[in-house]
């Protein structure tokens, strides 16, 4: 065959040859393993590829992506499934799920981790704990090392440390022609620069490399308060947020937990307006000193203490498997008081389990010239939102709330949206730099011109 993309297959396409060249599988629709294999991460998601391959080799890897772009199909690699909404169709697409890509590798000498792509960020949180060192990590402990980390990587340590994917060293990819790449400062520089913060569109990733901190405690934890107080606690930790060093990172955030008993006794069922507070800096007795304002508004808990820094990857709560629900986020300009009025009015009392604005600034914002596609966030906050859809029927209200909550924060809302928060489908003006686009598009025509590699937010 040609290599023109197929836009009229129908039925499933012949993988015999494709299976033996494999040490991993290829599932069909109508095998017996069809729907675990095709599932998000987000089981709302309903992903219809025209087959699902799972390499456990990077050999596989490259048979797959050869495969494809022989007969025409696209490839859509993913590894947990998380934020997989803003794929759209597979009609025409090979889902390459490369969870069983595993292997951590901690270097303490070099302060430096190597995570194949099936990597999941407890993983690396506590392998590296075990030598003093942490990793700017994701808040969710199951999400994947390496779709976080080309979506940027927003961490508890970033406003100290900066974006995850400016701390990649190098990166193991398998790009639309085949082959299995090295890249890093000096092999494909253009590439290394997309792939941090580009997000998938440039090849396969099968492993990536990047820098640990030493770190083995933090001062850190949750203040409580009951939900009537939301707009009093929210307004009183923004005006918090001005004054904290770029060792403390924060989160304002609604709570409104449902009766269920995989929440904990004392929660459940149970509203509430929370911050959370994280401190990385060396004396912990200064996190303290930064917390006591809040502390002195009288929480009803208080969780707030020297903890492990791997005791981070719970500190969300965010759920540890797959759930079906609806989400999405934005960055914001400034946090004044009719934002904050507009976003309890439109949280609190609607079907939305978490609403959450998080302090960004400090490295975050600080951009430098050896960094990827992605910077800096310029934007001082981010906001994020969240619910579970348990039953079809309560799907349309969730996405209802949640789209009116970022319909109420639209005047707010900066040019640029963080990738990993983008759980709808966006415009690619609004994920990059006018700048950065231009480059991740010439990247793009020079390693895939036939569009073979697809993500969540596609480069054209």
């Amino acid at each position: 065959m040609d290599n023109m993309l197929r836009t009229d297959w129908f039925g499933a396409p012949d993988v015999r040859e494709l299976r033996a060249n494999m040490v991993g599988e290829v599932v069909l629709p109508g095998d017996e393993n069809w729907d675990e294999a095709r599932r998000a991460w987000n089981l709302a998601v309903d992903q219809r590829p025209v087959a699902v391959a799972i390499p456990e080799t990077v050999q596989d890897v490259v048979e797959v992506v050869t495969y494809a772009r022989d007969c025409g199909f696209q490839v859509a690699p993913q590894g947990t499934g998380h934020s997989s909404g803003a794929l759209g169709s597979l009609a025409h697409t090979i889902l390459l799920k490369t969870h069983k890509l595993r292997g951590v590798t901690i270097d303490p000498t070099t302060r430096t981790a190597r995570a194949p792509a099936g990597t999941i960020w407890i993983e690396i949180v506590e392998a590296a704990a075990e030598h003093g060192l942490a990793a700017l990590a994701g808040s969710s402990p199951d999400v994947g090392v390496v779709g976080y980390t080309l979506g940027g990587g927003l961490s508890f340590l970033s406003r100290k440390h900066g974006i995850g994917a400016n701390h990649v060293s190098a990166v193991e990819i398998v790009t639309a022609d085949g082959e299995h790449r090295r890249v890093d400062r000096e092999n494909d520089p253009d590439l290394f620069w997309a792939v941090r913060g580009g997000g998938g569109a440039f090849g396969v990733v099968t492993a990536i490399e990047f820098a640990l901190f030493p770190l083995t405690d933090v001062y850190a934890g949750i203040l409580w308060f009951p939900v009537e107080r939301a707009a009093e606690i929210l307004r009183a930790w923004r005006e918090w947020t001005n004054g904290v060093p770029d060792e403390m990172t924060s989160v304002g955030r609604i709570l409104q937990l449902p009766p269920i008993d995989a929440i904990p006794e004392p929660v459940r069922g149970k509203s509430f307006v929370i911050v959370e507070a994280i401190y990385c800096g060396d004396d912990h007795a200064d996190g303290e000193r930064l917390v006591a304002p809040l502390r002195a508004l009288g929480p009803l808990m208080d969780t707030v203490a020297t903890v492990p820094v791997a005791q981070l990857s719970q500190l969300h709560m965010d759920p540890e498997g797959p759930v079906p629900g609806t989400a999405d986020g934005a960055m914001i300009t400034d946090v004044d008081e009719e934002l904050i009025d507009l976003f309890v009015g439109a949280v609190v009392g609607k079907p939305i389990l978490s609403a959450e604005i998080r302090h960004l600034g400090g490295a975050v914002s600080r951009p430098r010239a050896e960094h990827g596609a992605v910077a800096a966030f310029q934007a001082p906050y981010a906001a994020f939102a969240a619910a579970p859809t348990p039953v079809p029927e309560a799907a349309a209200p969730v996405e209802a709330s949640i789209t009116g909550l970022m319909a109420a924060l639209g005047p707010w809302a900066a040019d640029h949206t963080y990738l990993n928060f983008a759980e709808s489908n966006r415009e690619a003006k609004t994920l990059w730099t006018g700048t950065a686009h231009h480059g991740l598009r010439r990247v793009k025509a020079a390693y895939d011109p036939e569009n073979v590699i697809r993500s969540n937010h596609p480069i054209r």
